[in-house]
């Protein structure tokens, strides 16, 4: 078992209901939830696997999928649905060559459309990591991207 699993059972052994804090921690670790590691704590915590699949597809902070080094947040929600940020989604995964959810072949970017994210005055707007982007449009899409690229 991987070092880092076995201190976070540890963290959490014999105390009740902590599933979800035992996958928040997993996922801060490795970016996801590997089911080769919800195995592992299935078994170190004498939980059935379904229950910790459960939470994690219940929950949309948890993933199941690797995520790429940046995550990009479009909203849909009413205002910014009505201001184009359908377009907006359209030309990041033009751009970035996936659809909402993926994450690109390098790993950089993962493409996330969400209902809400409390920035209605800003619509339409997309957030990439904690950075937010109001009045954003498919013109500003490729300068948005840039600003996150690795140089080689």
């Amino acid at each position: 078992m991987d070092v880092r699993v076995s201190q976070i059972i540890e963290r959490y052994q014999g105390r009740p209901g902590t599933v979800i804090s035992v996958l928040e921690d997993i996922q801060e670790v490795f970016g996801y939830l590997p089911k080769d590691i919800l195995v592992e704590v299935s078994e170190a915590l004498g939980v059935a696997l379904s229950q910790l699949f459960s939470s994690a597809t219940f929950y949309s902070a948890f993933t199941l999928r690797p995520r790429g080094k940046h995550t990009i947040h479009v909203c849909l929600g009413t205002a910014c649905h009505v201001r184009g940020a359908p377009k907006v989604v359209d030309e990041l995964s033009r751009i970035l060559k996936v659809t909402p959810g993926d994450t690109t072949e390098d790993n950089q970017f993962t493409l996330e459309t969400v209902r809400c994210i409390g920035c209605c005055s800003l619509a339409p707007a997309l957030t990439v990591d904690k950075d937010i982007y109001g009045y954003s449009s498919m013109d500003k899409v490729p300068g948005i991207l840039e600003k996150y690229r690795e140089t080689a």
